[in-house]
Order: C-alpha cells, then structure tokens, then sequence
C-alpha cells in the first residue's frame, strides 16, 4: 500500500491498538498493505526488538500495585519497575501495573517466578508494549499472591504507592469478619510491618530457621572468646544477645510502632480479648520499589 493511501483514521486506530507512535503505525500499515492483524505483529516484532536494546537500563523506580478479592481471601503484591519517577506517574504506567495485577489473577495457582519469566504467558508481552510506548525499560521482578488460607489485609503507603504490604491472619470468623476493631487491628499490623525498622522477617520464634540461629549463636559466642567468663555466663549472655535478635526480626516479638511499651503479640492478645477470638498472623510480604533492582 502506498503512504498517501494510509489514512489518519487507520493510523489513530492502530496506535489506539498497541500504543506504538504515529510513524511507526504508519510505517507498519504500508508494509503490511493495510492488514491491521499483520501490522500489528510487525509492531509487536519491533516492539520485542526496542526491549532488547533497553534491556540493561536500570529500572529503580516503579510502583507496587494490589488487588484484593471482596472476601479477603485472596490477595496480590506485585512490583512493577521503570527507569523514571517521571513514567511511574503516568497514567499509561499505572494501566499497566492494573493489567498486570490481571494477569496474576487470572492465572491463579499456576501463577510463580517461573511463570512470570515465561515469555508466552501475558506479563511480558504486557511490558514489551509498553516499552515500545513510553520508550523506558520495564520489569516485573516480583509479586506475592496468598489464596484460600485465611483472612488477608494490605496496605500501600499513600505517598508515592511505593510500598505495600500483605498479611494474613488465622482465626477470623463470620461473626467477627465486619467489625470495627477487627478492621483496626488489620490496618495496625500491616502499618507496623510497612513502618518498622529493621524490617521483620519472621513471624513467630518458631519460623527461624534452625541454622540461622545456630549462626547467630556462634557469632555471640565468638564474641565473648578470651573474655575468661565461665561457660553457664557465657550461655546466659548469648540468650540474652538471641532475645535481642527475636526482638528486631521477629513480627510477634517486635516493640509495636503504635505502642513501643507493647509488644506486636501483646497488641494481638489485647485485641483477642476485645474480640472474643483467637486471630493469628500465619504470613506476611513486604515490597518496596527498588529493593530488587533490575
């Protein structure tokens, strides 16, 4: 087809299609004598071959989207990552962070870092579109998802979206789910896992690994070599040091933000009481942008 019969309407409505940029819409209809599917995939081709070249640009910026089924039971984090704060705000790139969240839904259980890596299933081909749109390079290097094992809260801190956080708690039951105090102590144990520093780890004492904690052990012990302390003082001081070491990782062990005289699993005793319950943490996520660098 020849370029004075490529008409604006054709051009508008392919770049409406795949977000590539006028010319090379144009471009595409020439070569493919006006077949709409057959430009599109020549687009696609350029598109993928634009990623490439964009490639091993640093993607440090992004945002971190969720989504969260009506009932509470399932719940996904996902980071997505570009090169500019300048894109993250677009409305372009928060599209994108929505169709990915899609993705993930829709692929359900099947859904894992092996998946997202799979250049047939949808993310990709989802970033390489975007990529040949807004010309920076993009990247999904992680999402959490948590299904049918309990009762999940989030939360995204409101400056930036930047960082999010998904827990989910044991022991919530039909009489309790729409209560007031239970909504509270949700958004507390979540806010508490987004703002604590360090960051918890674990949830329970019970969740750290044996050989982190022989790690550790060793460490305290070694710090006491040559101090000539007897043995059951030295035992005594590597418990205390282990205390310590449950009291920043450890989510249950930690001074709640809210309360630093209060522990996390004290506020949830508390709210137990209150509620007439026995709701647990059984997990949690934390994502912020930049973490992972890609």
């Amino acid at each position: 087809m020849a370029t004075n019969q490529v008409t604006a309407d054709m051009v508008k409505k392919l770049r409406d299609q795949t977000g590539a940029g006028m010319m090379e819409c144009k471009n595409a209809l020439v070569e493919s004598n006006g077949d709409f599917e057959e430009a599109t995939t020549i687009l696609r081709k350029r598109g993928l071959a634009s990623v490439a070249k964009k490639a091993g640009r640093t993607t440090s910026e992004g945002l971190i989207g969720s989504r969260l089924s009506a009932d509470h039971s399932t719940g996904i984090l996902v980071e997505v990552n570009c090169e500019s704060d300048f894109v993250a705000r677009t409305d372009d790139f928060r599209q994108l962070v929505e169709d990915v969240l899609t993705e993930i839904d829709k692929a359900g259980d099947a859904a894992n870092p092996e998946w997202l890596k799979n250049p047939n299933a949808g993310v990709l081909k989802l970033l390489a579109v975007k990529i040949a749109k807004l010309g920076e390079n993009m990247a999904v290097p992680r999402f959490v998802r948590y299904s049918g094992r309990g009762y999940i809260g989030q939360y995204i801190h409101a400056v930036g979206g930047k960082l999010g956080v998904q827990v989910e708690f044991s022991g919530i039951t039909p009489a309790i789910r729409e209560r007031d105090d239970l909504r509270a102590l949700v958004k507390e144990i979540a806010m508490h896992i987004a703002a604590a520093s360090p960051t918890p780890q674990y949830v329970s004492r019970d969740a750290v690994p044996a050989d982190v904690l022989e790690r550790e052990k060793a460490i305290y012990r070694a710090q006491q070599e040559g101090s000539g302390k007897p043995a059951h003082v030295i035992d005594k001081i590597v418990d205390g040091k282990l205390g310590s070491y449950y009291q920043q990782f450890v989510l249950l062990e930690q001074p709640s933000i809210r309360d630093p005289k209060q522990s996390v699993r004290e506020v949830i005793t508390a709210a137990n009481k209150a509620l007439g319950a026995s709701v647990g943490i059984t997990r949690f996520a934390r994502l912020k942008v930049g973490e992972l660098t890609v």
